[in-house]
């Protein structure tokens, strides 16, 4: 069985080493190659230097694990203790001239008192009303219902929309899960009353991270210990003929195949299928203008000397204000010192930058925009020393949970798998919920398992299920004795 897999990020890859470790284990009949568009691996994960030596995300990334497999192969590729920085999560919102600690319900004594007195009211007329609520339908609802109308206003409503460049009433509720941290109303009363911070919620409360290389490091180095001759980059995939099972590259090439697994955009995916029975190619390519996503700008500053006192042990933060284009801002250096080229010298922030048709965003002077918005949140001052300015676009870089997305996708995953072509990953499967590095990973591992022997995955198919898990259950990879 020929399996071609679409894409080396974390789903491609996981896919790949999958793939690998079946024949290791003895099952030489899986025969398996990448392709990859650029010219290395890594996709949305990947790593950059920029011409000053700072190194760059592609975004705010942390390793977060609900999966043995996948802690246990971090662990293989990176076995040193030194190889890994941990970290305490520092998260904090910036608002109304001070930093607030996240979540922000949780710690509203820090807000003006007529706007405590707003979101108390919000949460109090909503315990009143409770019981006639009808289920909700949009991501605007829910917030409505969960939080009320003062921390809507103050909070919850303006950071969404920076954070998707799209208006909460166009998102659906089924992403969720543990990822927005809701309400207790009488412990936020508590901490109101108390004037009392509360800190430390989320799934990621710890998490570690590479200490040299940033997170592409975990994805070069997953590439490094698979066979070099399975991989083609700087690829593209123009046709996939179903029909006769062949892919047609740019280059006027084509491959044969018997399975595929996709992670390419599933919109792209749509537009580049031939031959399928019960979804026409004219209604391919129409369900492919309906699908709904934000571009993310990158924008990296490198500084001279150590960061100020206030953001010596921060993460990162969030900024739901108009003062500033960006919705978070990461202190880079604090994950590892290596990310400056003068380590004890230097410094650095990256800022994310939202971009929708609802949402435009002035490339061109982003990041004169962005310098002049971490003045404006007390990141740096004017005596501050930028060594370094970098910006990238990413096109693709949150899958939207859009209102009407699974009833948009279920047929084409249907369709798809019907010709034995698999769309995973975080815009293959197009789950915000199932989007970390971990899920992209198994979302692979997955699907290979799927093709090979059939068995149900976990990841696509149950997502609550999945994230209610944590790494010390589960599978483990079956990978190669080390030589000491």
């Amino acid at each position: 069985m020929k399996i071609v897999i679409i894409g080396g990020g974390p789903c491609g890859l996981g896919a790949a080493w999958r793939a690998e470790e079946i024949r290791r284990q003895g099952n030489t009949n899986i025969d398996w190659t990448l392709v990859e568009l650029s010219s290395d691996a890594g996709g949305l994960a990947r790593t950059v230097v920029d011409e000053q030596g700072f190194l760059w995300d592609m975004g705010g990334h942390v390793i977060f694990s609900h999966y043995a497999y996948f802690t246990r192969l971090l662990d293989y590729l990176l076995p040193n203790s030194d190889d890994w920085n941990s970290k305490i999560r520092e998260a904090w919102v910036w608002m109304r001239g001070t930093f607030i600690p996240y979540p922000l319900q949780q710690n509203l004594h820090r807000l003006p008192k007529h706007e405590i007195v707003a979101c108390i009211e919000g949460l109090l007329e909503n315990e009143r009303r409770r019981s006639t609520f009808t289920k909700p339908a949009t991501f605007a609802d829910w917030m409505q219902q969960s939080f009320g109308r003062g921390l809507c206003d103050s909070f919850m409503r303006p950071y969404n929309f920076k954070v998707w460049a799209y208006s909460a009433d166009k998102m659906n509720v089924e992403w969720m899960g543990e990822r927005v941290a809701t309400v207790n109303v009488s412990r936020i009363i508590h901490n109101v009353i108390l004037e009392q911070d509360e800190l430390g919620w989320g799934p990621n409360n710890t998490f570690r991270f590479p200490m040299r290389g940033g997170t592409g490091a975990i994805w070069s180095r997953l590439a490094d210990v698979l066979p070099k001759e399975k991989f083609q980059f700087s690829k593209k995939v123009t046709k996939i003929d179903v029909t006769q099972k062949t892919l047609t590259y740019e280059d006027g090439s084509s491959e044969s195949y018997d399975a595929i697994v996709s992670t390419m955009p599933m919109n792209c995916l749509c537009q580049i299928i031939e031959g399928t029975k019960n979804i026409s190619r004219t209604d391919l390519l129409e369900k492919s203008k309906q699908f709904r996503y934000s571009s993310s700008h990158i924008i990296g500053f490198g500084f001279e000397g150590q960061p100020p006192a206030h953001l010596l042990t921060k993460c990162w933060m969030y900024f739901p204000e108009d003062d500033c284009p960006f919705y978070r801002a990461t202190v880079f250096s604090n994950y590892s010192p290596y990310h400056v080229p003068k380590p004890g010298e230097q410094w650095s922030l990256m800022c994310e930058v939202a971009e929708s048709p609802e949402k435009p965003v002035d490339s061109a002077n982003i990041i004169a925009i962005a310098e002049q918005g971490l003045r404006n949140a007390k990141l740096i001052d004017n005596d501050t020393k930028i060594l370094s300015r970098f910006h990238t676009r990413l096109e693709y870089g949150y899958p939207t949970p859009f209102f009407g997305r699974d009833q948009l996708c279920a047929p084409l995953f249907d369709e798809f798998e019907a010709h034995n072509i698999y769309s995973r990953g975080r815009f293959g499967t197009w789950k915000y919920e199932v989007s970390n590095q971990d899920h992209s990973m198994m979302l692979g591992v997955e699907a290979i398992d799927r093709i090979v022997f059939n068995t149900e995955e976990l990841t696509q198919k149950y997502p609550d299920i999945v994230n209610a898990k944590r790494d010390n259950v589960g599978r483990v990879p079956f990978v190669p004795v080390q030589s000491k």
